[in-house]
């Protein structure tokens, strides 16, 4: 009980108190081997130890999917792939809304975070929505939450890195991924339904199959790129990690070759961008290897694993169960920390009990990427603040009707693991 209170309780009071996560984890990580059974454990390793953790190739996926989410959003893409999803559902009642849905779906498919698809296209859909008089509170709402498909789709970061901890096929995750992320674009767009008859909208523009097919023709490059991933990851002709690599280096040639839009110093920008992000991360990911090389040692995770095989509970509400605890960790820790922090803690507890670590991995990213649009600390709301000038307790409130269908989803990924299973067992994974 003791090594558990010094584990979590400690990091988030540090947390808490201000201090960035990387130093927290390193801070509670000392404490912890400085008072419990690990203490014999020779600190001069600990250099050495964070090394070896980022000598993994996995890891490398991902600042490449940064990088080419970066390039993307330097360029033209974004645009294009926007200006295609408003011709192909702009005509129905908040058209704009569906369009801002599809959009984030399609976008998502080759940024693999939240932030990356709310900083990308959030700009590019609200300044269009507020142009045809849609109200600016809606607008904000449905950007945000949108944006929460980013984890979920392939590629996602928050996935490679689960799938790394708890030595789970990046490319079964990646698969898992799709209907979840499909499921909760359509219950996204379903409320965007309900909400058009309470919000004001302006009227929808009559279907110009022309327009779908000129828009069309001009995101046909960027819209190829998902499928070259899930493609290229799912025939076995590339890793989840080189298909980064082809991500990244198509991104470029779309930017610097095709569509010109792209500079010399564009890229260097974006070459700039993609090392502070990813230094921040895998920073975190070495201090962290360190910090669940000792719960180890200590047998946290075993005994929780004990502790939880001993209840007399279904497994669907053991899984709830963790769901609603990770909805509570997401409000106060980014996805990829948190799933640093708790895969090794939470994971041998879960297959204790029977549950699947690839069902569970995508309950756990989902949960956990809710954080990114509720308060306190919600990267994208405060994103949104920064685009829209309201106010945050403002953005707050126009995101949450669109919790329903967020929170339906993890309700229906929880009662149907199907929805995550199944496409990996047909693909083979």
């Amino acid at each position: 009980m003791l090594e558990l209170l010094i584990f979590v309780g400690g990091l988030l009071f540090l947390m808490i108190v201000g201090l960035p996560v990387v130093v927290a984890i390193g801070v509670t990580s000392f404490i912890a081997l400085a008072v419990t059974s690990a203490s014999g454990f020779p600190v001069e390793l600990l250099p050495l130890r964070m090394v070896q953790t980022l000598n993994n190739y996995t890891l490398l996926a991902i600042p490449l999917f940064i990088l080419a989410a970066n390039i993307m959003n330097t360029g033209s893409t974004t645009t294009r792939i926007f200006d295609f999803a408003t011709a192909l559902v702009g005509f129905t009642k908040g058209g704009l809304g569906h369009a801002n849905v599809v959009a984030s779906s399609i976008f998502a498919t080759m940024s693999g975070t939240a932030v990356a698809d709310a900083a990308g296209l959030g700009s590019i859909e609200i300044q269009a929505m507020k142009e045809r008089g849609y109200d600016l509170g809606y607008s904000t709402g449905v950007t945000a939450a949108s944006s929460v498909i980013g984890p979920i789709l392939p590629p996602s970061i928050a996935l490679v890195v689960y799938g790394w901890l708890a030595n789970v096929s990046i490319g079964a995750l990646f698969m898992a991924g799709i209907l979840p992320g499909i499921l909760m674009a359509i219950l996204l767009m379903g409320m965007t339904l309900v909400l058009s008859r309470r919000v004001k909208m302006p009227e929808p523009t009559p279907f110009d199959v022309t327009e779908v097919l000129s828009t069309g023709r001009r995101a046909v490059l960027p819209l190829l790129m998902p499928i070259i991933i899930v493609g290229g990851i799912w025939s076995g002709f590339f890793s989840p990690t080189e298909a980064g690599a082809v991500a990244s280096l198509y991104a470029i040639v779309l930017g610097v070759l095709v569509y010109r839009d792209l500079s010399f110093r564009d890229l260097y920008r974006s070459f700039r961008r993609t090392l502070m992000f990813s230094v921040a991360i895998l920073v975190i990911i070495a201090v962290s290897s360190f910090y669940g090389w000792i719960l180890v040692r200590i047998g946290i995770p075993q005994a929780l694993a004990a502790q939880v095989a001993g209840l007399d509970l279904p497994t669907i509400l053991l899984l709830l169960g963790f769901a609603i605890f990770f909805l509570l960790i997401g409000c106060f820790m980014s996805v990829v920390e948190s799933i640093l922090i708790f895969t090794p803690i939470v994971v041998p507890a879960a297959l204790s009990v029977g549950l699947d670590p690839l069902h569970f991995g995508v309950v756990m990213v989902i949960t956990l990427s809710v954080g990114v649009i509720t308060p306190p600390f919600g990267n994208v709301l405060f994103l949104m603040v920064g685009i829209t000038r309201l106010r945050y307790g403002q953005v707050v409130m126009a995101v949450l009707p669109f919790l329903i269908p967020i929170v339906a989803t993890i309700l229906l990924l929880i009662a149907v693991p199907g929805l995550a299973t199944w496409l990996p067992n047909l693909t083979g994974y």
